[in-house]
């Protein structure tokens, strides 16, 4: 009966660990290795991801510091951060590649956030969605007398419940990426 709610709690918890991750890839005014990790590189005639490439560290707030395992890679990895949507120049000496942050305008700050809120509102779409399945399924169960009236009203209110911490918890996501992107 109630692993609907167990399933559906699942694929929430999907959901805010990719809005998560997705909200890690949005430039703030720092430096974070995790913007650049997952950038598919060319490698040894397959796509790899950067960090299975090389080594990525952040030897300072405006800096990242790439070196790839294999000096043969260099440019490999220059052209996936040069194709990357992230607008940086990388800085090559030798083997050590650096992405230098530059300064955010105001311009720029107020568009990542509207961004991050666009990324939180996939969110709370998605949620949507995963709880209006979970309804059906319960809906699905009465229907077929698996369960009475007052049952359903309880995991619905149950599901409810969970929904509404998931947006509170989506939401408190959302406003400390702004409050980081708003950080001057």
């Amino acid at each position: 009966m109630a692993n609907h709610i167990d399933d559906a709690k699942l694929e929430f918890e999907q959901v805010t660990e990719h809005l998560k991750k997705e909200l890690m890839n949005v430039r703030s005014g720092r430096a974070n290795a995790s913007m650049v990790e997952d950038l598919p590189v060319e490698a040894y005639g397959s796509p790899m991801t950067l960090k299975g490439v090389a080594s990525i560290t952040v030897p300072d707030a405006k800096t990242i510091q790439i070196e790839p395992w294999d000096k043969n890679l260099v440019k490999d990895v220059e052209k996936a951060i040069q194709s990357s949507s992230l607008g940086l120049n990388p800085n090559t000496a030798g083997t050590v590649i650096r992405l230098v942050m530059p300064p955010m305008t105001e311009e720029n700050r107020k568009n990542l956030v509207k961004v991050v809120s666009q990324k939180a509102e996939l969110a709370r779409v998605s949620i949507r969605t995963i709880r209006e399945a979970t309804r059906g399924a319960i809906a699905a169960e009465e229907k077929a007398k698996t369960i009475g009236e007052d049952e359903r009203f309880r995991q619905q209110e149950a599901l409810d419940k969970v929904v509404a911490d998931l947006n509170t918890q989506i939401q408190k996501l959302a406003d400390e990426k702004e409050a980081e992107i708003m950080t001057i």
